[in-house]
């Protein structure tokens, strides 16, 4: 990015994540919260095609939760691939168009959440419920792996 387009874009962001207050503060005087959306920020300036995150939500208020579920969505309408990985299962299914279930570090399934309810035979179920199906383990039974793909 040339120099000016780089400013413009940061001023941008941090429009966007309520940062423009704090644009002369050093990082280290911001909450987690604020350094959370200080990184998502950097990581838009330049439009990428794919956008991965951690734990996106970690840290932020609710306000900010929801400015960065809407900002998920929004991006994946206008055809960017966010890649997100999270424990929390309501953010996943508020967000997410396909879930990969990782299991003991394997993919056990994936597909949107009416496609994972369906592979546990219960149409309609909330991605908790499938979530808790898929990983469920009884002693002395073999797990039985659902998904796309081979199995070894």
């Amino acid at each position: 990015m040339s120099t000016r387009s780089a400013g413009e874009a940061a001023r941008e962001q941090l429009a966007f994540f309520d940062l423009e207050e704090w644009s002369d503060h050093l990082v280290e005087s911001y909450s987690h919260g604020m350094k959370k959306r200080l990184a998502m920020g950097a990581a838009l300036m330049h439009s990428p095609g794919v956008l991965i995150v951690d734990e996106p939500m970690v840290g932020l208020d609710p306000k900010g939760a929801r400015k960065v579920r809407n900002l998920f969505r929004d991006l994946a309408r206008k055809g960017m691939t966010v890649f997100l990985t999270t424990h929390e299962l309501s953010t996943a299914e508020a967000v997410c168009d396909r879930i990969g279930i990782i299991h003991h570090g394997r993919m056990t399934a994936l597909g949107s959440v009416e496609q994972l309810g369906r592979q546990i035979r219960s149409p309609g179920s909330h991605l908790e419920e499938i979530f808790l199906r898929l990983t469920m383990e009884s002693e002395g039974e073999e797990r039985a792996f659902f998904g796309i793909g081979n199995e070894e």
